[in-house]
């Protein structure tokens, strides 16, 4: 009997710890895959935000639109012919969390209004302090994840040659498409990348 409550509580324990395991998304590109861990124990508006917009299938065929090297690579907005997608309502600014921009980190993009971000995200190819709590409008970009595996896709990407196009800047000149995005099973991927 004790051997089963001891077997039943480790279980029990086990069962537990894969319930609070941050989510992981593959997002898979025409230049690579990138795996991120989603911080929803942090960043859990930012993060149901994200991983909603990849179960309905938002980001697939979707492509990363800025790249600047040295600074970040910008997507999940618009079409290969740039065309922007419909989105949901802006979701409120998180970047009050303690996670910092630094290298590999993905935040929510927006516009001057610091609630404005919506399904566009942004990885950070440096340590982008300027970006952090509280930046110059008192707010700053708000840090909801970090790429765990295919950092040298995303640095990869950064190196792209880049053009305008229309009113846009900075678009790789062959577009960069996430052709899916998937949210993988915890544990599966935890144990892939030890």
């Amino acid at each position: 009997m004790k051997k089963h409550l001891i077997a039943f509580a480790l279980l029990a324990s086990s069962a537990l710890s894969a319930l609070a395991a941050n989510p992981m998304v593959e997002l898979k590109t025409n230049q690579g895959d990138i795996v991120v861990e989603v911080f929803a124990d942090k960043a859990p508006k930012s993060a149901d935000n994200f991983i909603q917009y990849v179960k309905d299938g938002f980001y697939n065929r979707t492509v990363f639109h800025r790249v600047i090297d040295g600074f970040m690579i910008q997507g999940g907005g618009f079409d290969a012919d740039m065309k922007q997608k419909s989105t949901r309502a802006p979701i409120e600014n998180e970047a009050r969390n303690g996670l910092r921009n630094e290298v590999g980190t993905l935040a929510m993009a927006r516009t001057a209004d610091p609630h404005s971000a919506s399904s566009q995200f942004f990885i950070n190819l440096v340590a982008n302090t300027a970006l952090d709590y509280p930046s110059r409008d008192g707010w700053g970009y708000a840090v909801f994840g970090k790429v765990v595996k295919g950092l040298e896709v995303v640095e990869s990407i950064a190196k792209q040659p880049t053009a305008n196009r229309g009113f846009h800047q900075n678009v790789p000149v062959e577009a960069v498409i996430v052709n899916s995005a998937r949210v993988l099973e915890a544990s599966a991927e935890k144990r892939g990348a030890k």
